[in-house]
C-alpha cells in the first residue's frame, strides 16, 4: 500500500514556483493542459518503448537511476533496465528525453509523462538520476524524490490553484470529482488525490484506491493485509487520525459496498476515532470504475457523546 508523503511547505513551495514559470510561459493555458506544448516549452523529447523494441535495444546511455539508484557504472542498454526493473516510463536528463511504455494503457499516459517532466524540473533530481555515487540512496530518500515529481506532476496537471479553487468551491463529494476530472482531462484516479489534498487542508479528508470491496468481487490475490493500493490522506486528516490503519478503512468501507459492476456501490455515514480516541463522523462514499473502486470521505463532525443521567 501507498501513503501518500506530506512535503514540507519549503519543498512544495520551491517546486511549485517552478511549475508557476512553466505554466506562464505557457500564457496560463486553460485546461485541459496539453502535454506538447510543456515539451516544447521545456524543449523535451517524447520516445515510446516496448519490451522488444529493436530501436530501443540500440540505445545505450552511461548512466541510469531508477528511483535514486544508480543502476550501471558503465554504458548499458536501455532495454536491460526496462526489463528488470519492470520501468513504465523514464526520463534521460543527458537526452532531455522521456520514454513511456506503449504497453501502458493510454489513460495512464499523461500521468507518466506529467511526473517525468517534474523530474526533469527539479534540479536536485538530475543529480541523483545522473550523478557519480555509485551507493545505494536509502529507500526513503527514493519515496521523497518520487513524491516530489508527483506533487510536480500534480500541480502542472491541474493548473496549480485554479484546480484548487475550484475544488474548494464545489461539494465535497464524488460527482464534484467526476466532473473536475472532465474538465481537466485526467484520470479519475489522479483527481480523486488532488481533490483530497486540496480540500483537506483544515478538514480531514481520507482517500482510498483499492480493488473492488464486495467480498465476492475480489481478485483472487487479494490480501486482507494489504488491500488499500493507494491511502490519500489531507493534511488534516493526518494530524488528527495518523494511527488509523488501511485494513481498518477497508473494512468499514466494505461494509456498506454492493457488488455491482461498476458505478457507484454504496455511501454511509462512519465513525472513525482520532489519535485522541476520540469518536467523529464521516460521510464515504465509493465508486468503481471497473478497474479500482475510489472512495472518499469527508469530515461532517464530532460525534455526540452520550453521557447517562441517573434518575
Amino acid at each position: 500500500m501507498a501513503r501518500n508523503l506530506i512535503l514540507s511547505a519549503r519543498t512544495s513551495n520551491d517546486i511549485d514556483s517552478r511549475v508557476e514559470r512553466v505554466l506562464r510561459g505557457l500564457g496560463n493555458p486553460e485546461p485541459p493542459l496539453r502535454l506538447e506544448d510543456v515539451r516544447e516549452l521545456l524543449k523535451l523529447d517524447l520516445a515510446f518503448y516496448t519490451s522488444d523494441d529493436p530501436g530501443l535495444a540500440r540505445e545505450a546511455i552511461s548512466r541510469i537511476r531508477v528511483a535514486a539508484v544508480q543502476v550501471y557504472r558503465r554504458p548499458a542498454l536501455i532495454l536491460d533496465a526496462v526489463k528488470k526493473f519492470s520501468l513504465k516510463a523514464l526520463y534521460l536528463p543527458d537526452r532531455k528525453r522521456i520514454m513511456l511504455d506503449s504497453a501502458v494503457p493510454l489513460l495512464k499516459h499523461r500521468w507518466n509523462e506529467a511526473h517525468e517532466i517534474g523530474h526533469s524540473l527539479i534540479p536536485w533530481h538530475q543529480d541523483m538520476m545522473h550523478g557519480d555515487n555509485e551507493n545505494t540512496v536509502s529507500r526513503d530518500c527514493a519515496e521523497q524524490i518520487e513524491t516530489e515529481a508527483n506533487f510536480a506532476a500534480g500541480r502542472l496537471l491541474f493548473l496549480r490553484d485554479r484546480f484548487v479553487n475550484e475544488a474548494r468551491s464545489s461539494p465535497a463529494c464524488l460527482q464534484s470529482i467526476i466532473d473536475l476530472k472532465n474538465t481537466y482531462g485526467n484520470t479519475l484516479s489522479t483527481t480523486l488525490y488532488r481533490f483530497v489534498e486540496s480540500v483537506g487542508q483544515e478538514t480531514p479528508v481520507v482517500g482510498l484506491m483499492t480493488c473492488h470491496p464486495h467480498v465476492d468481487r475480489r481478485p483472487i490475490n487479494f490480501d486482507p493485509a494489504s488491500p488499500c493500493r493507494h491511502l490519500i490522506q489531507s493534511h488534516a486528516f493526518h494530524a488528527r487520525f495518523s494511527r488509523i490503519t488501511e485494513v481498518e478503512l477497508f473494512n468499514a468501507v466494505s461494509s456498506y459496498c454492493g457488488r455491482q459492476k461498476g458505478g457507484l456501490l454504496g455511501e454511509r455515514e462512519l465513525i472513525l476515532t482520532d489519535d485522541n480516541g476520540d469518536s467523529h463522523r464521516f460521510f464515504f462514499e465509493t465508486f468503481f470504475n471497473r478497474y479500482d473502486a475510489l472512495t472518499l470521505g469527508v469530515y461532517l463532525g464530532a460525534e455526540a457523546l452520550m453521557v447517562p443521567v441517573s434518575a
